[in-house]
């Protein structure tokens, strides 16, 4: 048998297509997939074959398919890579921003509901009250927020700031606004503690 030329061995004639050339040798393989020194002259045949097939196009007898497979160039399969997920927002801001529960937003709120209304409606007091409930408003933040990671300065300190920044948002918005809030019973004091009780919600409620 080592005297027959590839094709014979291969069991093919040498006119062959590609097509017919691959399908014997898929079946071959297949045929004697557990006899590891057939499978060896099956391959040794195969690459023969195609390596004459090779030199045959190179001399411009015959015309070779471009997927046929050489033994010097196997088809590389590309790696399964999932793609990387692009992060939706910067790292330092996914640190800060909570993911709250219905729970961890809706108690806050029932505070900070019952704080506003006792802001606009108890009246008796007058900017005493009010100052009352800021620091209850306060309390309450620094509580939710120290809650979530046992971080008191952290907690105080976004407190300060929505402390601040709500008084000064709620007194700029409140002053094109007078006249309708003194039709209303309602003072600009009054409209700035309500305002920074929804500032402070929105702090203790998604930040942490």
């Amino acid at each position: 048998m080592s005297d027959q030329n590839p094709y014979e061995k291969l069991g093919v004639s040498e006119d062959a297509s590609f097509e017919e050339i691959q399908d014997t040798r898929d079946r071959l393989v297949e045929q004697y997939s557990g006899d590891s020194q057939r499978l060896e002259m099956i391959e040794a045949a195969y690459d023969a074959v195609l390596m004459d097939r090779l030199r045959m196009r190179q001399e411009g007898k015959i015309k070779v398919p471009e997927r046929i497979r050489f033994p010097e160039r196997r088809e590389q399969v590309a790696p399964d890579v999932s793609p990387v997920p692009k992060q939706q927002s910067p790292a330092w801001l996914q640190r800060m921003v909570d993911k709250p529960s219905t729970l961890d937003v809706v108690i806050p709120g029932v505070w900070y509901l019952g704080l506003s209304a006792n802001s606009l409606f108890y009246r008796s007091g007058g900017d005493q009250v009010l100052q009352l409930m800021l620091v209850l408003g306060v309390g309450v933040s620094i509580y939710f927020l120290n809650r979530k990671e046992s971080r008191f300065g952290r907690a105080a300190l976004l407190t300060l700031v929505g402390l601040i920044v709500g008084l000064i948002v709620g007194g700029l918005i409140a002053s094109p606004l007078v006249q309708q809030l003194q039709s209303a019973n309602f003072t600009t004091n009054q409209f700035a503690t309500v305002v920074t009780f929804v500032l402070l919600w929105l702090i203790c409620s998604f930040l942490k």
